[in-house]
């Protein structure tokens, strides 16, 4: 398979897909975790601490241009494939009925994608570009007073941030539950022996990362953390 065949052909869409689906995989673990330490409710300082280390390595930091890229591309070819898959059925599953064939979310990948694209809109405007702004604006002289979990605490009392949240990572489990096996079967692990393992972890992994995603703004409006 060439290089332009990776995003001009269907089995190269797949593969792409499913790639960047598990780099972006191992980024929701290293964030996750990060953002879990709110919970050790400390007034942000181990949080702020580990999140001053992630945003100073450079390592990280050359990860960060790996990660916009992979997440570019997952977009791209998701939107692609949801266009070419329903230009392939213009009559919807008159025939078969979908709901024996797959589940839900598996069908939906279109629309779950779209509403974690603007929850990500949200979530880059109110964060990551105010980091980033410390980091780099007068050589990085205004990094040391930027404090991201006051600034988390202040963005969630607002009852409206934290229901795009809530609505976001409710979108990203459904997602996950499709594209954690998806993302396996695609680069080529497929068996019956080790398949029915691969989806029981990723379930397990979804529901973990999402209940722990959808805590920290709750935690934070119904004041859980001081």
């Amino acid at each position: 398979m060439t290089f332009k065949q990776l995003f001009t052909s269907s089995i190269g869409k797949k593969f792409t897909m499913g790639l960047t689906g598990l780099f972006l995989i191992s980024f929701l673990v290293i964030h996750c975790t990060v953002n879990s330490m709110i919970f050790f409710n400390d007034n942000g300082e181990m949080f702020n601490y580990y999140a001053h280390f992630m945003s100073h390595n450079y390592i990280v930091r050359v990860l960060e241009l790996g990660l916009f890229a992979g997440l570019v591309a997952h977009i791209i070819q998701g939107l692609l494939l949801w266009k070419q898959n329903n230009a392939a059925r213009p009559v919807k599953y008159a025939v078969n009925a979908a709901g024996t064939n797959s589940k839900w979310y598996s069908r939906s990948m279109g629309l779950l994608g779209t509403l974690l694209l603007f929850f990500l809109v949200i979530h880059i405007s109110k964060f990551f570009v105010d980091t980033k702004i410390a980091l780099y604006a007068n050589g990085g002289e205004n990094d040391a007073s930027h404090n991201l979990f006051e600034a988390m605490k202040e963005e969630f009392q607002q009852l409206w941030v934290v229901v795009v949240y809530i609505i976001g990572v409710v979108s990203l489990f459904w997602h996950l539950l499709h594209g954690f096996p998806s993302a396996f079967q695609t680069m080529g692990i497929n068996h019956k022996k080790y398949t029915p393992i691969i989806k029981v972890v990723g379930i397990g992994f979804s529901v973990i990362v999402c209940v722990l995603f959808a805590l920290m703004p709750l935690a934070f409006y119904l004041e859980w953390i001081k």
